[in-house]
């Protein structure tokens, strides 16, 4: 794992979906994803790509319905690969299976953009040498311009086998209503620092990656939170290296006036637009 996800950094880990048909859901996670069951019972599914770490759950909640009009929740989750030859072995099959795609390059990055069949957004990417980005006062250059798609497949051509089991949760990237608002949250609250701007977007990160979190206006400034009842985000995790570090962003949740609530997986609380986020201690989700 690279040095950008693992302690002293908090990162993100497990990310949570509600669907309204979970057994095609999950047929879509393995077959064109390439992640494997990891548990299994009637309403939910977590998904893996090591067979140990849970990336991906999926839940079905009775009276479920579809994703649907302007709200905050998901842009897009993002499983960040191991190497360059495992983005190419991945665009190839997906290429060969028919299913549709988006791409870009970041300069940082190399990224596949999909859309699952409830509409909820996955990014799937490789990271450049950290060597080779560019800072300027303390911000990362970022831009969207086209993917190398060639260049990516002369990298290998060996066999789709599923995703690497190397491949962790890279980012998560959210829609907000108030991006000032949010952005101070996560870097005042949570720790964490901003890295990066793109029109109505901002990056934020921990030990200098160019983003573990995003937040953006795009579906309109003063979106409100979902249905509870929608198909989109559930939560995702928040990874803090040790207790003292979580406990130190639990208080300033209280003194922030932010809701904190202990549960047997960790502590509950959410950001200003309703995006829920779970607190949990390396073992959990790194």
């Amino acid at each position: 794992m690279d040095k950008f996800h693992q302690s002293p950094n908090v990162t993100v880990g497990e990310v949570n979906l509600k669907v309204k048909d979970l057994q095609n859901t999950v047929s879509f996670y393995e077959t064109v994803i390439g992640l494997k069951v990891l548990e299994r019972t009637a309403e939910r599914t977590v998904l893996t790509a090591d067979g140990v770490t849970a990336l991906l759950s999926l839940e079905q909640p009775k009276d479920i319905i579809p994703l649907a009009g302007r709200y905050s929740g998901l842009y897009h989750f993002a499983l960040l690969l191991p190497k360059r030859a495992d983005l190419a072995v991945f665009l190839r099959h997906l290429i060969q299976s028919g299913y549709r795609f988006g791409a870009a390059d970041h300069y940082v990055s190399e990224a596949i953009y999909i859309t699952d069949p409830e509409g909820n957004g996955i990014e799937i990417y490789r990271d450049r040498p950290s060597s080779e980005w560019k800072w300027e006062n303390g911000f990362v250059e970022m831009a969207t311009v086209e993917l190398d798609a060639e260049g990516i497949l002369k990298e290998s051509s060996e066999p789709w086998n599923g995703l690497s089991a190397g491949t962790i949760m890279g980012h998560i990237h959210l829609h907000v209503g108030d991006l000032k608002q949010t952005e101070q949250f996560y870097n005042d609250v949570l720790g964490f620092k901003t890295v990066s701007y793109y029109p109505q977007a901002a990056f934020v990160s921990t030990g200098g990656y160019h983003h573990h979190i995003a937040i953006n206006t795009w579906k309109g400034a003063g979106v409100p939170t979902p249905p509870q009842n929608m198909v989109g985000l559930n939560w995702y995790t928040i990874v803090f290296p040790d207790e003292t570090a979580r406990q130190k962003v639990i208080s300033q949740l209280e003194q922030f006036g932010a809701s904190v609530k202990k549960e047997s997986e960790g502590y509950m609380t959410s950001d200003p637009a309703g995006n829920q986020i779970r607190l949990v201690l390396g073992s959990k989700g790194a």
